[in-house]
């Protein structure tokens, strides 16, 4: 993996979510790539360099491609529905399920990225 191939991940993620945007609604694009991607993008940066490299720049284009209060709203709608699935998988008995660590891996993934979409300003050491 290099990093411009990072680099592209993420800039056609972000031009698929305003088309998504455009056609489906904030909520669908906000999920798309927020929910699917930059969580995702988020766990490959913490074993590969070269999305580690990247995801101050992919932040940084989600943070200019909604409001402010789009995001807090948006992220607390995520938020709520996952709770709502992680305690749907934490109450099934089937071990052939997410268990408590991949509960536990997502909720973190998920918190990281809302720290990152919500902080005052970003740094880039």
């Amino acid at each position: 993996m290099n990093v411009r191939k990072a680099h592209n991940i993420w800039i056609e993620q972000c031009e698929a979510a305003q088309m998504i945007k455009a056609r489906f609604g904030l909520t669908a694009a906000f999920d798309y790539l927020v929910g699917e991607k930059l969580v995702s993008f988020a766990s490959a940066a913490s074993r590969h360099p070269d999305f580690a490299r990247e995801l101050p720049r992919f932040v940084s284009e989600v943070r200019r491609m909604f409001t402010p209060d789009e995001i807090g709203a948006q992220l607390a709608q995520i938020e709520r529905s996952q709770n709502e699935r992680n305690v749907d998988v934490l109450e099934e008995d089937d071990l052939l399920r997410e268990g408590a660590a991949a509960v536990a891996e997502c909720v973190q993934q998920f918190m990281l990225v809302k720290e990152l979409l919500t902080a005052p300003m970003l740094g880039t050491s």
